[in-house]
């Protein structure tokens, strides 16, 4: 009787005839066809129904049993899971056979004698809206199976391996041992000592050749099984290692996996049928281990799956835990695979079902969810990857991967090697240097190193990068969104940087440092401004930031004041911030940005008082507004004349700050620090100024007053005059004569010393002895080695006249030696004399002409470097770039009194 929609044999029978006779067919058809080099006729499909959406093909015989998988066909997690699971190292290949021979014979048992459902008989009944109902007869159907049966089966199984169960559930082993030889036992057990250690796929490998060479007995077989099985309960990590260690033996001995796979199997219905809320440790271990073997295919799908539909009857407490555990271990592999795939499918969606319906823990909520997504992660659109040009990503490669503090003059000349002239690889390499977010932030320094050593050579990419520093500074500030604070403080850190090295000037960095603080902020009461908000501080770690990079180097000169006068106002921001009525004692004033203010504070200005609280900052600032007024309304009466016109163009209402921060240098130039400058030059200053005042006051407007301050920058010895003539002015001082005095005296030391020199030309020859000038003949050799005569031969001589030395005693005794013009040694002498008076000839030539004029190139050439290098009155300390030969790392040269 056919039941359940199964196949009859005789059907099954005739459609293999006839697929086989098919197929054959076809084979031949191609043959003919390729003898006749035609191709094969289309031949029309049959349109094939369908019995349901889901896309089952009943007709189909490629096809199994189960509902095909169309997604993401990787079983495994990545390569290396995938080989540890499917590549086994084969026994047959370096092992005897007679080492296997008897345990390849044994057949595996059959240990699925109830309990096991078919996929057959799965199938009519595998739809969302009845499986609840099928479960809750089973259910009804396995209370009322007989458990006197089932128990006596579950000893039975055990009795064989020497294990019973406990009271708690727990199995031990049995008194019972079988008789083998003491040597051997002792062997045998200080290897199964050594399981535990196999933590790795190597390990594990060895441990299986080592037991099919050496225990390979029924016995041990036995004892295997039975260690293998009582793992330690919390030892998880050890369970993928013994699956495979089963797994590389079944070829070889089959019967190990499949007494353990009934060993476990008996295990999980002990714990399920006995329904305790203990040893939950043991159940977990007992699901992954059959997970582990699901993995490696030795524990059938199908098994499995009813293991899951087990535990989805009594869905609560334990049974949770372990259906989790056992999708965490097997579920993406059951429901990728095509032949579990929609049984697997079936029951995630009951699982979500009863979750959603069931109200349970948050932990148990949790823990489905993860196994769910886990067994099915959501179809995530993978993130198309943006192809570049390979020199676009050679570049990327050398700033963002290579450039390092040791790496920085390799980088640098790879860059110089680029073709700057094709605009679009100078477009994307400056664009490169800009996105300095991207490169380490322990190697920004590098980054900005690097464009200082371009920047000789390719000025406008050096332009071009500051002012994209600057812009992605003050885009910053617009947009205002965490997501970039990252990449603010790289910005800020580099923009610190590329001050260290020269690349931008002091007033930049301040008229940034004012930004932070000045911005969008609103001190009163009109409102909260969207730019800064009250609870946002992260201006505060910018300000910081940028002051631990380059405010050290603002410690001397009219650098010094700026920073002062900054830091009363940045003091003042901070106070403002920290007074906040949002910050209480239940919400605190956060920790980090107050001892990031302290650290900062000591580091620049460790001597510096800091201000107690908001009043006493709001006091300072208007002491020091106070100050700079007088003075400025006192020595510079042209700029409040001026003034008037230009005080609505002010950004953010400090005109008093930028009058500090524009004018504090002038200040220190015009007289008011009588440390620096004497009375003397003030005056002059002061009627020089009024004298440019009654001048230029019509010509000049105040727009052009503002540009010649930019381009001015931070030329310290610029006064109120550089403003009002729109051009620098030079201002003598003793520095400069001191230093004038002393570069004279030095070339002047230089070329006497140049004068006086003798230049020392090696003697090949020996001295003429006294007794011999007479006879103007000169001696050439010693100990037999001639020495010419001073008398040069005559052409038609067809000899050469030498003076042989000799000794006797103390005594020199000479003696004539002609030498034939036709020996060779002859030849040779005559033309090295000849080349030595040519090459005379030419040196003399050669130093008479050039000597003057070169003397004088090298000094105007001196003179023009240390101007570059020096700059007349400058009182700051930089470090500059220089680049040593041959790769030598990078150094700091330092001009100024004191190294820092």
């Amino acid at each position: 009787m056919q039941t359940k929609g199964e196949l009859s044999a005789e059907r099954k029978e005739t459609f293999d005839t006839l697929l086989q006779t098919y197929q054959k067919l076809l084979a031949n058809t191609a043959v003919f066809a390729d003898l006749l080099d035609e191709d094969l006729p289309e031949l029309p499909e049959d349109e094939i129904k369908r019995d349901d959406d889901t896309g089952f093909d009943i007709f189909n015989p490629e096809t199994s049993a189960e509902f095909q998988y169309t997604g993401d066909s990787t079983l495994f997690e990545d390569e290396d899971a995938r080989s540890f699971y499917e590549t086994l190292p084969d026994l047959k290949a370096f092992i005897p056979g007679i080492c296997y021979k008897d345990s390849e014979q044994s057949g595996t048992k059959d240990g699925s004698k109830d309990d096991i459902t078919s996929l057959d008989e799965d199938m009519e009944s595998l739809q969302i809206e009845d499986v609840e109902r099928e479960m809750e007869t089973e259910k009804q159907i396995a209370e009322v199976e007989s458990k006197e049966a089932e128990q006596q089966e579950q000893e039975e199984v055990l009795e064989d391996y020497g294990m019973l169960p406990d009271a708690d559930g727990t199995l031990k082993p049995s008194k019972e041992d079988t008789d083998t030889g003491s040597l051997m036992k002792m062997q045998y057990e200080a290897y199964i000592q050594t399981l535990p250690n196999s933590v790795n796929k190597d390990l594990i490998d060895k441990a299986a050749v080592e037991f099919c060479m050496n225990f390979n007995t029924k016995s041990n077989r036995k004892k295997l099984v039975r260690a293998l099985f009582t793992v330690h309960r919390t030892r998880y990590d050890l369970l993928p290692f013994y699956s495979r260690f089963v797994a590389t033996l079944y070829p070889c001995m089959p019967d190990v996996a499949s007494d353990l796979v009934q060993l476990l199997k008996g295990d999980f219905r002990w714990h399920v049928r006995k329904k305790d809320q203990i040893n939950i440790e043991s159940k977990l271990k007992t699901v992954r281990f059959i997970g582990e073997l699901v993995k490696f295919k030795l524990f059938p799908k199908s098994e499995a799956l009813h293991c899951l539909k087990m535990l989805m009857f009594d869905f609560s407490h334990h049974n949770i835990e372990m259906a989790c555990a056992l999708l965490d271990s097997c579920g993406r592999f059951l429901y990728r695979s095509q032949d579990s795939h929609h049984r697997t499918k079936i029951y995630l969606d009951v699982m979500m079902r009863k979750k959603s319906a069931l109200h349970l823990e948050s932990r148990y909520t949790t823990m489905i969810e993860n196994a769910f997504y886990y067994s099915n992660p959501p179809e995530t659109q993978q993130s198309a990857q943006k192809i570049r040009p390979p020199m676009h990503e050679y570049i990327r490669k050398l700033l963002y991967k290579d450039l390092s503090k040791v790496t920085t003059e390799k980088v640098l000349r790879q860059m110089r090697r680029l073709p700057w002239d094709d605009p679009e690889i100078a477009f994307y390499a400056t664009k490169c240097l800009i996105a300095v977010w991207n490169v380490r932030y322990n190697s920004i320094h590098c980054a900005a190193n690097l464009l200082a050593g371009l920047a000789p050579y390719h000025e406008h990419i050096a332009i071009q990068v500051v002012d994209g520093v600057l812009e992605d500074i003050r885009l910053g500030m617009e947009v205002n969104h965490p997501k970039y604070n990252q990449r603010r403080v790289s910005g800020v850190k580099y923009l610190g940087e590329l001050y260290n090295y020269r690349m931008l000037e002091s007033a930049v960095v301040f008229k940034t440092l004012y930004s932070f603080i000045t911005f969008g902020v609103v001190m009163d009461d009109s409102g909260v401004s969207p730019l800064d908000p009250p609870e946002h501080l992260f201006r505060i770690r910018l300000v910081c930031v940028l002051l631990e990079t380059c405010g050290t180097y603002f410690d001397k000169g009219s650098s010094k004041k700026k920073l002062d006068c900054f830091l009363a106002y940045f003091q003042r921001y901070y106070w403002f911030k920290r007074s906040n009525p949002i910050y209480t004692e239940a919400r605190p004033f956060p920790v980090d940005v107050e001892n990031l203010m302290i650290d900062t504070m000591e580091c620049i200005r460790p001597k510096m008082r800091l201000h107690p609280n908001y009043e006493e900052a709001c006091k300072a600032v208007e002491e020091l507004e106070n100050e700079y007024k007088q003075k400025v309304a006192s020595v510079l009466t042209i700029i409040e004349t001026d003034q008037e016109g230009s005080a609505s163009e002010t950004e953010e209402g400090l005109g008093t700050i930028q009058e500090a921060e524009e004018y504090g240098e002038d200040l220190s130039l015009s007289g008011l620090d009588e440390s620096e400058t004497s009375q003397e030059e003030t005056s002059q200053s002061q009627r020089s100024t009024e004298d440019q005042g009654e001048e230029g006051g019509e010509s000049c407007n105040e727009e052009d007053d503002e540009d010649v301050m930019e381009s001015a920058g931070e030329n310290e010895e610029d006064d109120q005059l550089t403003i009002m003539k729109g051009g620098p002015k030079h201002i003598k001082c003793s520095e400069d004569e001191d230093f004038m005095t002393a570069f004279d005296k030095m070339m002047t030391e230089n070329i006497q010393a140049r004068t006086n020199e003798s230049l020392k030309v090696p003697q090949l020859d020996i001295a003429v002895p006294m007794n011999l000038k007479d006879k103007s003949k000169k001696t050439v050799s010693v100990n037999l080695y001639p020495m010419k005569e001073e008398e040069v031969p005559k052409e038609e001589d067809r000899s050469i006249e030498f003076v042989l030395m000799t000794r006797r005693g103390n005594r020199q005794h000479f003696t004539n030696l002609n030498v034939p013009i036709s020996e060779e040694f002859a030849t040779k002498y005559r033309e090295r004399e000849q080349a030595e008076k040519a090459e005379k000839e030419k040196m003399k030539q050669v130093v008479l002409g050039i000597h003057e004029r070169q003397e004088e190139e090298d000094y105007q050439e001196m003179i023009a470097s240390l101007n570059r290098v020096m700059p007349v009155n400058t009182n700051r300390e930089r470090r500059v770039r220089y680049q040593h030969p041959k790769g030598a790392p990078d150094a700091d040269l330092i001009f100024g009194s004191k190294k820092r």
